[in-house]
């Protein structure tokens, strides 16, 4: 068995894999690679076995999206700790000594992420992690390095190590026999948040989750659904409410989960006014689909007893960002 593996999820990613995946291999070149092929319809695999032999592919019979592929494509991945990592991701060097370095120090860590830039603006944060995630009191997920699509420029204010909510899907390091305790990621998110709701429920188990400033990677983004695609409004506001109630003590779901539905509803109207009609749709059918499994969401509560404990961060972002004019992480005064 392997201590690390890198596992890469793939489906019709072709163009990634010839153009980040070099880059994996040049800079890991001490630790196991896995593909998992969520049955692609392009050259993905063909590339796979003529270009990269040395990297483990693990062919599915259909698209189980990102919680599903990881989920049946890890049980045939041995390994004492996995590294979840997007197929639009270039690494650098010693970006797995660092976050290794650290996790081997701290066993009370049981997930990490490392810092993520954008791509397209080397020197900005991404909006996939940044510098380690949060959740605000009614639940939105926002950054050290990003809040909503406000992007920071890295000056070294996030170079540390610091535990955080949740960690970044597009580079996730896990402990292994922890991702099989907590079951693995939600199936029926399919994909977007999932991570966010791994993280939390291990937080609820006792397991911390941390940010390694000393790694660095680069994210390209909307490489499987990027902005533009409805499915993912869809799934950002079904997914966001859904976490909400499997992971939230029942006092606060009784004024939380109103309080979103209005604040979605009005993000909904304000696609309209974008021009955005499928987007103002999208969020309609979140809503519908979300209330109409809610009994199978909730009896997702019964399957943990850990309690509902949690650290969310002290603000409604909204008003923060919108009101107020807070843009960074650090000009909102209960970061420290």
């Amino acid at each position: 068995m392997d201590k690390t593996v890198v596992v890469i999820l793939n489906f019709n990613g072709v163009d990634y894999l010839r153009r980040f995946l070099p880059s994996v291999v040049e800079h890991s070149a001490n630790y196991h690679i896995a593909v998992i092929d969520n049955n692609s319809e392009d050259a993905s695999v063909s590339l796979l076995k003529s270009d990269f032999p040395e990297v483990q592919l693990v062919l599915l019979e259909k698209n189980f999206g990102y919680s599903g592929g990881y989920n049946k494509g890890l049980s045939s991945v041995q390994a004492e700790n996995y590294i979840l990592l997007n197929s639009d991701v270039e690494v650098t060097p010693g970006w797995i000594e660092q976050m290794m370095r650290y996790m081997d120090s701290h066993p009370e860590v049981a997930i990490c992420q490392p810092k993520i830039r954008s791509l397209q603006h080397k020197d900005r944060f991404d909006y996939a992690g940044a510098a380690g995630g949060y959740l605000d009191i009614l639940g939105f997920p926002f950054c050290r390095g990003r809040i909503f699509n406000h992007l920071e420029k890295d000056q070294g204010q996030y170079n540390d190590h610091r535990i955080i909510f949740w960690a970044s899907g597009a580079c996730f390091f896990i402990r292994a026999n922890i991702f099989k305790q907590l079951g693995g990621f939600d199936e029926d998110f399919f994909a977007h948040m999932e991570e966010i709701d791994l993280c939390w429920r291990g937080l609820r188990a006792g397991h911390l989750t941390a940010y390694v400033g000393s790694s660095c990677v680069y994210h390209l983004g909307g490489g499987t659904l990027n902005e533009s695609n409805p499915l993912k409004t869809y799934l950002n506001f079904r997914n966001g409410l859904q976490i909400l109630v499997k992971n939230s003590a029942i006092k606060d779901l009784i004024w939380k989960i109103p309080f979103r539905i209005c604040l979605d509803l009005i993000a909904s109207i304000r696609f309209i006014f974008m021009g955005s009609f499928s987007h103002f749709l999208a969020v309609l059918k979140a809503e519908f689909v979300f209330l109409l499994s809610l009994p199978r969401t909730w009896s997702k509560r019964r399957l943990s007893k850990a309690p509902y404990n949690s650290r969310l961060f002290p603000v409604i972002l909204v008003w923060r960002y919108f009101v107020i004019g807070n843009r960074t992480f650090q000009s909102l005064p209960e970061a420290d």
